[in-house]
């Protein structure tokens, strides 16, 4: 039997909607939450509450409130707004935490409850366990009556602090024309209004606010239909062309460049790295990425005199190597990028106007500036499997051994449990896309057979 699992993930707590994760069981969570993040505050200092557009957002939400409530915390509701905004507003507001319900780039059943503590970053793996260890133990939390009962406030005004992050230190945008897929998620009325602000001409696809559409063939899981867009623009005429996605929450950004390309984390972290290694702010000339970054990346990173090292994947991960090291930018293939001297966490559209900004300055067009990274090829497979243990099964260990043997000098090879779906993620990088290709379907097969043996 395979041994119990932590509740929460590398991204808080995830689940099917008023399934996993019903209204009885955020309930719970909010309870457990409150109690720990909000003990060693004063009581009226309340918790700040955000979603994404997802159908089951309100349901989670009016069941959050009520358990943060029901031990005597106040509770402030924002609304639909993008995971970093939340961090902003509970930094700026004083807020004891901050929760935001979203199951980020996950299908459109799913939720999911991440917490943020009051500065703005998201809990250490310990108070993670001191809350969960608290909804085990519900008769330990208080039951407040009369006066005492928190109360709740609706503030949809308080995006006015996430705005004023997002213009802090960026450039006339005036010229681009920016194509933003907002995945029907958080950033839809968030990243156009923004970049317009900002000067841009900005062309609107999936920005509506309908979560029965979330993720669905659009935003940063799936770039076709802004490339399309970004394409049509560029034939018609439109020069300066460019295009920035979005997943549901808004915490990551993918980009599409003049030419149709995708730029990916990796190319984003290169561009925004030697910046701001040429102006002096890159404090230890080194970027934190994950095992899942591009050899490619750490060459051209080197070739500017800049460390690349590397934590698991999941931004929290890649936060931590910062924080514990002392650096200030890091991020993910995936989209996610931590800039310390702007925000805390993950942050779409603060990526995305720091990469404008940084073309405008540099004078050339996207495509130029991500052309130095020379993409090794690297291939990802999905095993659906809940049982992780498959990797400890000795035929699946030699496999991997002898793959690992064979990319000695030329490649990398990473198996590893996804930490917010059941699925075991192989990726196999190196120069020879056929070997690559060959090896990661060779392992995935191995993986799926030897899996369907536990069930």
């Amino acid at each position: 039997m395979a041994a119990k699992e932590r509740l929460f993930g590398t991204d808080g707590i995830r689940g099917v909607a008023n399934v996993d994760l019903t209204p009885e069981f955020a309930f719970s969570v909010g309870r457990a939450g409150a109690a720990v993040l909000a003990s060693s505050s004063d009581r009226h200092r309340p918790i700040v509450v955000g979603r994404d557009t997802r159908l089951s957002g309100p349901m989670l939400e009016a069941a959050i409130v009520a358990g943060i409530t029901s031990v005597g915390r106040d509770a402030v509701t924002v609304g639909v707004l993008p995971t970093p905004a939340v961090a902003a507003i509970t930094v700026r507001t004083g807020a004891a935490a901050g929760v935001m319900i979203s199951a980020s780039h996950n299908p459109i059943a799913d939720n999911g409850i991440k917490f943020f503590g009051p500065d703005g970053f998201k809990l250490s793996d310990a108070t993670e366990d001191q809350i969960e260890a608290l909804l085990h133990s519900a008769d330990d939390q208080p039951r407040p009556s009369a006066a005492d009962v928190g109360v709740t406030k609706n503030a949809l005004n308080l995006g006015k602090y996430y705005y004023e992050e997002l213009y802090a230190g960026a450039e006339s945008l005036k010229g681009l024309t920016i194509v933003v897929d907002a995945a029907y998620g958080a950033a839809y009325a968030y990243a156009p209004y923004a970049l317009r602000k900002l000067g841009a001409t900005v062309h609107e696809i999936n920005c509506e606010d309908d979560g029965s559409r979330i993720n669905v063939e659009c935003g940063a899981t799936d770039l076709r239909a802004l490339q399309r867009r970004v394409n049509e623009l560029r034939n018609a005429g439109t020069e300066r062309v460019v295009g920035v996605a979005f997943d549901g929450d808004a915490d990551r950004a993918l980009f599409v460049d003049e030419t149709g390309a995708i730029c990916n984390g990796d190319h984003v972290m290169l561009i925004l790295a030697r910046e701001l290694h040429a102006q002096g702010e890159l404090t230890g000339d080194t970027v934190v990425g994950t095992v899942m970054s591009n050899l490619g990346l750490e060459k051209a990173l080197n070739a500017h005199g800049i460390t690349l090292l590397r934590a698991a994947v999941g931004d929290r991960y890649v936060l931590e190597m910062m924080r514990e090291g002392g650096y200030v930018f890091g991020g993910e293939q995936s989209g996610h990028i931590i800039n310390l001297r702007n925000n805390t966490t993950g942050d779409g559209p603060k990526t995305a106007v720091a990469l404008f900004s940084a073309v405008v300055r540099s004078g050339k067009t996207l495509h130029e500036l991500a052309s130095e990274l020379a993409v090794y090829p690297q291939i990802l497979l999905n095993v659906r499997t809940n049982r992780k243990d498959v990797l400890e099964m000795p035929e699946i260990r030699r496999a991997i051994h002898d793959v690992e043997e064979n990319l000695t000098g030329t490649g990398r090879l990473l198996i590893r449990p996804s930490g917010t779906e059941p699925l075991i993620r192989v990726m196999v990088e190196g120069d020879d896309r056929t070997r690559v290709e060959a090896y990661a379907r060779d392992l995935a097969g191995r993986i799926e057979q030897a899996a369907a043996t536990l069930m």
